[in-house]
């Protein structure tokens, strides 16, 4: 990059369970607003050299909740662009802002992303007979092997079959995810990056909630495939990820402009890259995004001192592990999306958010994140802590 980008602060709200957990009643643009106030109070950033701002969004009708929050927060200089890269949306807004400061377009801006499928709008469109139908819109094509609203066939089966991944691994990792995490939030590791939530009944909101203490390879092995007749299907409600509601938020800025401001950057982003295969081929796709990444950045597997690779499914990371060779002692060491949960449009911000806190706790140098996305995407970001 021709400019160096950095970040100065990060924030992200708790995540929660949605339709029955404690942000059930707090929408998007609500967690927008307390995730971006937090990053720009952190930050030290005089509201008006803020430039512009990327915010991730995958379910929440189509709107603009970046600009939304910042006229919320009184920040009407701030025009802003909603992010739809499905899963990797938040990680995509993000790189959009890095990109603007590297070309030079802007000195300093706002990443980030949101998603409250607790509150999250139906769509309709006509139907057969005329009368609105529930409508969603697919990430591709229907088809046998990869239906766009079947993704526990289409990403976390098909990524299993592919990489010779068993029932039992699957289960396994996604414990290993719940105690990880579980482990993260009893050692407060998690503490520096949340912003709690105001509650309705005047509490406060400030712990992860996802996570299951009680959980055991025994209890994962009961749970029933998620498409039982499919011959080597691996899939259960508790390899997979959650239903989820949060936001998260960077400000990002140069490093010349950090040096003028007298700015303590976090960590500097030293590269990112998106790939594609075939929608079937989704849950591999972290498989081609980090080593693109990791090229782009001048670096290689053995320079990472920490991964994330989020798990849309248990399957994904595994994967991932086995195609890279990764040792997975450095992979997804405070959970991912199995147990911290997955709120779509949130979670690429909130996994880079969570690296630079991890970074900092294991003194290393390199993190990479990365993700697959419906329709076939994959992407991941490097980072290097300062």
């Amino acid at each position: 990059m021709s400019t160096d980008v950095v970040i100065v602060s990060a924030a992200r709200t708790p995540i929660a369970t949605s339709y029955k957990g404690s942000l059930a009643g707090v929408d998007a643009f609500t967690l927008a607003e307390i995730a971006m106030g937090a990053a720009v109070e952190r930050s030290g950033v005089p509201v008006e050299l803020i430039e512009d701002i990327g915010f991730g969004e995958s379910m929440q009708g189509g709107g603009n909740i970046g600009r939304y929050a910042a006229n919320q927060l009184g920040m009407v200089n701030l025009p802003g662009v909603a992010m739809q890269r499905w899963c990797a949306s938040g990680m995509a807004a993000t790189q959009w802002i890095a990109a603007n400061i590297a070309a030079g377009m802007i000195d300093a801006g706002i990443g980030g992303g949101v998603e409250s499928m607790s509150t999250a709008p139906g769509t309709s469109k006509p139907g057969a007979d005329g009368q609105p139908t529930f409508w969603l819109s697919p990430a591709n094509l229907e088809t046998e092997d990869a239906p766009p609203f079947n993704t526990a066939k289409g990403v976390g089966d098909n990524a299993a079959r592919m990489a010779g991944v068993t029932r039992e691994q699957a289960d396994a990792w996604a414990y290993r995810s719940h105690m990880n995490a579980i482990r993260a939030i009893d050692e407060g590791r998690f503490e520096n990056e949340i912003v709690p939530v105001p509650l309705a009944d005047g509490s406060m909101f400030s712990v992860d909630e996802h996570p299951r203490r009680n959980s055991t390879l025994e209890k994962l092995a009961t749970l029933g495939l998620l498409n039982p007749f499919d011959e080597g299907a691996t899939t259960t409600a508790g390899n997979a990820s959650g239903l989820n509601d949060a936001a998260a938020a960077l400000v990002l800025v140069s490093r010349d402009f950090a040096e003028a401001h007298g700015l303590k950057p976090l960590a500097i982003i030293r590269g990112w890259a998106s790939t594609s295969l075939t929608p079937a081929e989704t849950g591999l796709s972290p498989t081609t995004a980090i080593p693109k990444a990791l090229a782009k950045a001048g670096l290689g597997i053995s320079d990472i001192s920490s991964f994330e690779i989020n798990e849309a499914f248990a399957s994904v990371p595994v994967a991932a592990v086995k195609i890279l060779g990764l040792n997975e002692e450095i992979v997804n060491v405070n959970g991912s999306g199995c147990s911290l949960g997955h709120p779509i449009g949130c979670t690429g911000a909130r996994m880079i958010v969570t690296m630079i806190n991890e970074l900092e706790r294991c003194d290393g140098q390199f993190g990479a994140v990365a993700m697959c996305a419906a329709g076939g995407m994959g992407s991941a970001t490097i980072i290097e802590r300062v």
